[in-house]
């Protein structure tokens, strides 16, 4: 029951982070591409898939979405027209003063200390790493 129980503590970890995502008008999938964007600068949407491990079909939506609200822009990259670059505006930039909040509440909800967090991530990591061996397998 281990898959079931992953399962169900990223539905919990979805379900804390709405109340604290609502008052800025944020799923919580719109975040993780505003806090990716917030800790790597300018990507491609390649990266940014790559990054968070979507794919194009859900990823084309939520960068449209987000650049219809002015937190980000979409630009072509002038050295190769097939890529497209994925920008913070400034008021996309501006949220990134909320992410300590919401991190420290979500470490709160879930007891998450820095230790527990760093073994969970790694835990995590490890999870998803041969999960994907084994599909591609």
């Amino acid at each position: 029951m281990v898959c079931f129980h992953l399962h169900a503590a990223s539905r919990a970890i979805t379900a804390a982070y709405r109340p604290l995502l609502e008052p800025l008008g944020l799923t919580y999938p719109q975040y993780l591409v505003l806090a990716t964007l917030w800790e790597h600068g300018d990507l491609s949407v390649r990266e940014l898939i790559q990054q968070l491990q979507l794919d194009y079909g859900t990823m084309t939506p939520l960068l449209k979405r987000l650049e219809s609200r002015g937190l980000l822009r979409r630009t072509r990259n002038p050295s190769d027209e097939r890529t497209v670059i994925i920008s913070l505006t400034d008021e996309g930039d501006a949220l990134r003063e909320h992410a300590p909040r919401i991190y420290q509440a979500i470490c709160d909800v879930f007891g998450l200390t820095p230790e527990r967090a760093l073994a969970a991530t790694e835990f995590l990591q490890t999870v998803v790493e041969r999960a994907n061996r084994a599909t591609t397998a």
